[in-house]
């Protein structure tokens, strides 16, 4: 068995899994890792865990140390860096005439290379912009084109409900949707009442599916007769989330739990 810590270097970032190295850590704990970027800065957003060492793919990393006061201060002058470099890439971009949006920056912690993104309708030829860039902060530079989806993540952007998105606030992956969540939930399929700010399905649509699901499953169907306390009805509608079915008895409507 062997002992591992999960860690992630963004706000509900993808977590990423380290060799804990005879280490116990806590959740928050500032971490110094090795990575196929270089040596990075993150956080412990999983505490130490057993995993069988055959279940693993690949060996993993050892987490270096914990950070100290040196390499909290590395990575807030790193984070204020990428705030001056990414208005110097926004010129570049206007010099080359690229038709692409930065939208974030970001140094490694070591400060071995520079990464922007970026959004883009088409495909971009970016390598002259990184020739410049590249002679401009005598480091590595990627460029990395990103979709809607995780613009809005980096952008942090805050949805209808009025709360920051869930994509930036706590999932760390992208799930697949479809329309299909909203049509087992009953509400409106108008896609600007169930489109996030990325243009695409609401995230939250998937957070209740299953039990939609299950409501539906054991739930009388519309027009299904059943017995209640007041006599047989028949179904007219069902709230799924209430849990409960709208029947007709006779001449009078009543409002009943399916159980």
């Amino acid at each position: 068995m062997l002992d591992v810590t999960g860690v992630s270097f963004r706000q509900a970032g993808k977590v990423y899994y380290f060799d804990s190295n005879n280490l116990k850590y806590k959740l928050g704990d500032h971490v110094i890792v090795e990575t196929a970027r270089g040596i990075e800065y993150g956080v412990v957003v999983k505490e130490n865990f057993e995993i069988n060492e055959k279940e693993l793919s690949s060996d993993l990393k050892p987490i270096i140390r914990l950070a100290d006061s040196a390499d909290d201060y590395i990575y807030m002058e790193n984070k204020k860096k990428a705030k001056e470099s990414i208005e110097v890439c926004k010129e570049k971009v206007k010099e080359f005439g690229l038709d692409m949006k930065l939208v974030d920056c970001e140094y490694t912690f070591d400060n071995n290379k520079v990464i922007f993104y970026f959004t883009s309708d088409e495909r971009v030829d970016f390598r002259e912009l990184v020739k410049d860039l590249a002679q401009r902060f005598r480091s590595r530079i990627e460029l990395r084109q990103i979709g809607v989806r995780d613009h809005a993540k980096l952008i942090q952007h805050f949805g209808t409900c009025g709360q920051q998105c869930c994509c930036s606030r706590h999932l760390t992956d992208f799930v697949p949707l479809s329309i299909k969540y909203a049509k087992d939930q009953n509400i409106s399929l108008d896609p600007a009442k169930i489109s996030g700010v990325c243009g695409r399905l609401m995230c939250c649509l998937s957070f209740e599916e299953d039990n939609y699901m299950y409501m539906k499953k054991i739930m009388p169907k519309c027009g299904q007769k059943v017995n209640t306390e007041e006599g047989c009805g028949v179904v007219l509608r069902n709230d799924y989330v209430k849990e409960e079915c709208r029947v007709r008895i006779k001449s009078c409507l009543l409002y009943t739990s399916p159980s």
